[in-house]
């Protein structure tokens, strides 16, 4: 059971736990998840029922009818970017729906129906998804290498973002942040088709620029220039370089939907995160614990940067748990190398989702390729003991990290727990 769980029965939604073909007799549509296989039983019994089988994509696209629908995909920060949009609207007179990848930490939602004609979708790329969506507005955050299991070859991959220009409404816009060289060529390809593009980042060249950018603590602050003006300056409530990108592609999103710099950036001054992105889970003996959903290098990296600010001149002590078997064997090395900014690093073994186990894969690729000296870096193949190698490792003052996109982000509590046990405290 789950929280999740527990909020849709109180909407009156019947919810079980745990798979049965009898769940799908009375229906007519059943929705598949992608983390779904084939051989469950209640697609096979839908398949021999002969009910209408669709992808979760295909769900949200029924209900866009009658709505601006603003896709916001990428291969990193569509979440932090469609929960960044979906506050800014919610301080106009927007009244939007939405659908996010998480849940907001204002509201503890991750959808929403408004009363508002605009609908602001999270569009997964993982497995093409997006392509279901027929957009009015749409933002690209970044083409990187990514679920190569799925497409075989990062041209493959690519190929999908450029189908997807073909779906925005000929009426709408898109947003590119051009500081990644992926979205800044679909930028260059879309105002070539005569969609409005609007080229956001802080790199020269950009339609809207974020410039005299500032960190502080969990904070961060950028001015906003279009051409020769400045339109003002914005404060966020989360620290670092990609959340600025991120608020920046949400206000020129918010911006090509009519709305006011003023009221869209008191809105993007009030998010305070979602779930698993920077997230706070608790503090004891002077150690602050966060969850990120990171799993990808560059994400990584870029979350890492963002928590040495907040960590100011305390360690920085991550633990790791590698997402999937396939990502894990072509991204271990690199995976190993964006850990190396920390100062003490526990890497799990691989969560291994909806893929079979490999033999060949485990944890411990990623933690041999960690650029610290032996003594800073441990492989923890046991899930039971990683919350106590983690609160072992730390001490006050320290910002501990819980990184990945599997049950890593279960132990972080855990080490809170532990950490009040040792100094006697209940925080």
């Amino acid at each position: 059971d789950s929280a999740m769980l527990q909020s849709l029965r109180t909407l009156g939604i019947q919810c079980w736990v745990g798979h049965d073909a009898r769940h799908v007799e009375a229906a007519d549509t059943v929705v598949v998840s992608t983390a779904v296989r084939d051989d469950n039983p209640e697609v096979v019994r839908a398949r021999e029922l002969g009910l209408r089988l669709w992808p979760r994509s295909a769900a949200v696209q029924s209900v866009l009818t009658g709505h601006r629908a603003v896709v916001v995909t990428g291969t990193h920060g569509k979440t932090t970017t469609t929960s960044m949009l979906t506050t800014a609207l919610l301080s106009t007179d927007a009244d939007p729906s939405y659908a996010i990848g998480s849940t907001l930490t204002a509201s503890g939602l991750n959808a929403a129906a408004g009363s508002g004609d605009i609908f602001v979708v999270e569009g997964d790329e993982s497995d093409a998804a997006i392509l279901t969506y027929e957009p009015w507005g749409a933002v690209i955050t970044n083409v990187d290498a990514d679920h190569l299991d799925h497409f075989g070859t990062v041209a493959a991959y690519t190929e999908v973002f450029r189908t997807f220009l073909g779906r925005i409404d000929p009426g709408g816009f898109v947003v590119c942040c051009i500081d990644d060289t992926g979205a800044a060529t679909l930028a260059d390809e879309a105002s070539e088709r005569g969609l409005r593009t609007v080229r956001a980042g802080r790199a020269d060249g950009a339609d809207l620029q974020a410039v005299r950018c500032t960190f502080l603590g969990e904070t961060s602050q950028f001015d906003v220039r279009r051409g020769d003006a400045t339109l003002g300056r914005i404060t966020l409530r989360v620290p670092g370089e990609h959340y600025v990108i991120d608020a920046l592609a949400a206000l020129a999103a918010g911006l090509e939907l009519g709305f006011s710099f003023d009221d869209l950036a008191a809105g993007l001054g009030e998010f305070r995160g979602s779930g698993r992105r920077m997230e706070f889970k608790g503090e004891a003996e002077g150690i602050r614990v966060f969850d990120s959903y990171a799993h990808h290098p560059v994400e990584i990296a870029a979350d890492l940067a963002a928590a040495k600010t907040v960590a100011g001149k305390g360690r920085l002590v991550v633990c790791f748990q590698p997402h999937l078997f396939s990502r894990t064997k072509v991204f271990a090395d690199q995976m190993g190398a964006a850990l190396g900014s920390a100062d003490e690093v526990v890497v799990m073994d691989v969560y291994r989702s909806r893929e079979d186990p490999d033999p060949s894969v485990s944890g411990a690729m990623v933690a041999a390729a960690v650029p610290l000296a032996p003594e800073h870096v441990t492989f923890v193949p046991d899930w039971s003991q990683t919350a106590a190698e983690v609160a072992r490792r730390s001490r006050t003052g320290d910002l501990v990290m819980t990184m990945g996109a599997g049950d890593v982000t279960e132990i972080g509590p855990v080490v809170v727990a532990l950490l009040e046990r040792r100094d006697g405290t209940s925080r």
